[in-house]
């Protein structure tokens, strides 16, 4: 289907923070959009005892970790776990952790932390902070012209993905005879509504009419999807259906064939505007 180069009309539609690495995400009604992706998202990470980043691929059990935003800490809540309280204003020494390639300075969160961690995933574990003052670039392959920064995300500031998108997959899974999945499989900061499946692919920007001024995006490189969407975020049970799917149909020479749903973008303007759900979108197709 054709579609003219200008003036795709959409609206933002759920909106999501994910405070530590591979944890359950919260849905909000509006976010501050920083250079480094929204606020809070993926501020804290999980480390093993050599400082390397842990996540669902090998500990599905952090799906059913809960953050809550409070005023002055973040309440962690897990089945069978009394409520872990995280301050926001304070961390304790300073160290080195590493997330894929990158190693970045980073803040231990203390013994306490360490602990609940280490109970509910089974191995040794600690909670770390991401250093606000260390800038972690972007891998430049993928943004000509910018230098963009993240904090503990995979590689990009924000995900984006579409509800016709997650309609798309859920659709062959029911023709299928399994289940419809939720968008929490697939852990995207900003989803639109108004595009058709998988438009995200091909936009070539993004501005979002926030009220103080609009905020734009640069979507730049598919998300190559790793296990992760296969896990259930209710159960943390993995079966292969979602995968399986996606394989059918989703394979993106951009990314040497990997599979792929939603796009990661960069933030070309309006750091520290507001974005809500239901703020109009707007956009412009590659081609």
């Amino acid at each position: 289907m054709s579609h003219p180069p200008f003036d795709v009309t959409a609206r933002l539609a759920q909106l999501f923070v994910y405070p530590i690495k591979s944890c359950a995400g919260i849905a909000v009604q509006e976010a501050v959009v920083t250079d480094m992706g929204l606020e809070w998202d993926r501020n804290w990470m999980v480390v093993d005892d050599q400082g390397e980043f842990v996540s669902q691929r090998e500990l599905p059990r952090m799906a059913l970790i809960q953050p809550k935003l409070r005023v002055s800490d973040m309440v962690l809540r897990a089945p069978g776990m009394l409520a872990l309280h995280v301050a926001l204003d304070a961390v304790e020494k300073p160290l080195r952790a590493r997330v894929w390639s990158d190693e970045v300075d980073a803040f231990d969160m203390g013994d306490t932390a360490a602990q609940w961690f280490s109970d509910f995933l089974g191995q040794k574990l600690r909670l770390v902070r991401f250093d606000p003052d260390f800038r972690r670039v972007c891998d430049r392959r993928w943004t000509p012209g910018q230098e963009a920064i993240t904090q503990f995300a995979d590689g990009f500031p924000i995900l984006v993905a579409s509800e016709a998108s997650l309609a798309g997959l859920n659709a062959r899974l029911v023709a299928k005879g399994q289940e419809a999945v939720s968008m929490a499989r697939f852990r995207p900061n900003l989803v639109i509504d108004g595009v058709e499946a998988h438009d995200e692919d091909r936009l070539d920007s993004l501005q979002i009419d926030a009220q103080d001024g609009p905020v734009t995006l640069k979507p730049v490189k598919p998300c190559a999807r790793c296990p992760i969407p296969n896990v259930d975020p209710v159960t943390a049970l993995s079966s292969p259906d979602v995968g399986d799917a996606l394989q059918a149909y989703r394979r993106d020479d951009r990314v040497n064939g990997a599979v792929t749903f939603g796009m990661n973008a960069l933030v070309v303007e309006g750091a520290e505007r507001v974005v809500r759900v239901g703020q109009a979108v707007s956009g412009n197709y590659q081609f």
